[in-house]
């Protein structure tokens, strides 16, 4: 998710960045970096998926009120499917656009929550091996057809894949975020190395 939910990379961000002191430690700062919602063309897909989704509604309610009245069990179950599926879907899909993902870092702790709807659902804790046990890495999953035949036509259509922020705790390395730009992730490191 983080190709879409981007986490600021400087202070000055204010607006989803935060420094917390620490009253028994004043020397030992928190950093708390809030991801940013989906661009604002996103919200008229929404809009585009509810109105598909009332339309389905009102046309299957009837349709769905007379299945309900059978005493076949298989046709009853197939009306609360479809009834269920066009009262959740909007709901989920909201969802998508009230997910946040906090990053915490205190020392040589990293605190991961992730929430949707304001509620937090998940929990990472790290605890790195030292302070700059931070790497960006590239990733790519499939082979680069269009590069490895090097046609200039096919130019556009290279696969570039993108970057992954990984914290090494423990021996393991475990992903924090990942990003299609790479100045972005040094700078979310550099930004949790100070902290």
């Amino acid at each position: 998710m983080g190709l879409m939910y981007i986490f600021p990379v400087s202070i000055e961000e204010s607006d989803r960045t935060e420094i917390i002191s620490n009253n028994k430690d004043p020397i030992r700062k928190t950093v708390v970096l809030k991801t940013y919602g989906l661009p604002m063309v996103f919200w008229s897909y929404l809009a585009a998926s509810l109105i598909v989704i009332g339309t389905m509604w009102l046309a299957s309610k009837s349709a769905i009120h007379k299945l309900l009245t059978y005493e076949d069990a298989s046709l009853q179950g197939l009306a609360y499917l479809v009834q269920f599926t066009l009262i959740l879907t909007p709901f989920i899909l909201l969802g998508f656009f009230f997910y946040e993902k906090e990053l915490r870092k205190t020392g040589l702790e990293i605190k991961l929550v992730y929430k949707v709807f304001f509620i937090p659902f998940y929990f990472k804790n790290i605890i790195l091996d030292s302070n700059d046990a931070l790497s960006v890495d590239h990733f790519m999953d499939s082979p680069n057809m269009a590069k490895i035949h090097n046609v200039s036509e096919l130019k556009h259509f290279e696969n570039k894949g993108y970057f992954e922020l990984h914290a090494m705790s423990g021996g393991k390395s475990i992903l924090i975020d990942r990003h299609t730009r790479k100045a972005d992730l040094l700078k979310l490191k550099e930004l949790l190395c100070k902290y």
